[in-house]
């Protein structure tokens, strides 16, 4: 899959200013080294525990960033965008620290308990549609219609430098590493982690992992354009966008060596063996990597030192 990008990269000074920005804003996450439990016969298996981000996830990191990056007059406006929770959670956060009213659109497949969390956040929260591309077409008409600022989830370079932090943290913890595995929904977090590993250690191998169900940058590489699946059918509600941006489908292009399918049940059972294993309480999309490596998906891992991004917390695979 690795080809030539051609877009303007993301430069590794980009990722360390976001990484600037980001001080004091978020948290500096650990990497837990999982042994003995090595799925997909990893030599070793480091997890980047983004599940303990403010918030509950990585999305913490591209927000702040972005909303970093706004002027005073642009955050003066409010904020508008639509959302699967975590990325909401994370502009509403953003949002409450800089004094900028925030607006989230969620589609009705978003998880009851994470939409109890915007009130903590001050979020003005609307349900609209029963998909993430719903609920942001309503986002966007609102920014316009309001003459808000819109916050995209995964294709603004902004967004993606402040994902990319995850894989400076990584390799600064874990300079050994061989392979990365990192779920994928619209595809900002692994544009901003194979981005930022690539240029720190061009040797790396990147592998994403997308539901069965919403194979949307998967199908996007395999035609070489982007892709609009028919439907989604998956319960990883955070990793099912139906059309991701070309954006990111260059950088995916460029540099994530393979993206593996897995299923509903793989990744809930990853989930419960996360829990069993290592106490971690996670959502069944933030067990999509470890469900890769169990289900044999990433023969890369074999004799590997593997990092895996545990991208966001929940509690489907407790027991």
């Amino acid at each position: 899959m690795e080809s030539a990008c051609c877009v303007a990269e993301l430069t590794l000074d980009d990722f360390r200013a976001a990484a600037g920005r980001l001080q004091g804003r978020v948290r500096r996450t650990p990497m837990l080294d999982a042994a003995p439990w090595a799925p997909g016969g990893a030599a070793s298996l480091r997890l980047k525990l983004e599940n303990l981000q403010v918030t509950g996830s990585f999305k913490a990191r591209g927000a702040a960033n972005t909303v970093a990056s706004l002027t005073a007059a642009e955050r003066a406006r409010g904020l508008v965008t639509a959302s699967g929770g975590n990325h909401g959670l994370g502009v509403a956060c953003a949002g409450q620290a800089f004094g900028a009213p925030v607006t989230i659109y969620l589609p009705t497949s978003t998880p009851a308990a994470k939409v109890k969390k915007f009130a903590r956040w001050g979020a003005t929260v609307n349900v609209v549609g029963e998909v993430w591309d719903e609920a942001n077409a309503a986002a966007l008409a609102h920014a316009a219609r309001e003459g808000l600022t819109y916050v995209h989830p995964f294709a603004d370079p902004r967004v993606v430098a402040g994902q990319g932090t995850i894989a400076l943290e990584m390799l600064e913890d874990e300079p050994d590493l061989d392979v990365l595995v990192v779920a994928i929904g619209g595809g900002g977090l692994i544009s901003g982690i194979a981005r930022a590993a690539k240029l720190i250690k061009p040797a790396i191998t990147v592998i994403g992992v997308e539901p069965v169900g919403a194979a949307t940058l998967h199908d996007s590489v395999r035609e070489g354009a982007l892709v609009t699946l028919d439907r989604i059918a998956t319960r990883a509600g955070s990793l099912a966008p139906r059309r991701s941006e070309q954006f990111n489908l260059d950088i995916i292009a460029a540099h994530v060596a393979r993206i593996a399918l897995v299923d509903d049940a793989a990744m809930e059972r990853a989930a419960a063996a996360a829990w069993t294993e290592c106490g971690l309480a996670l959502e069944i999309a933030a067990a999509a990597g470890l469900a890769a490596l169990a289900e044999g998906l990433v023969p890369e891992a074999a004799g590997a030192r593997v990092g895996v991004v545990i991208c966001g917390a929940g509690t489907e695979g407790v027991a």
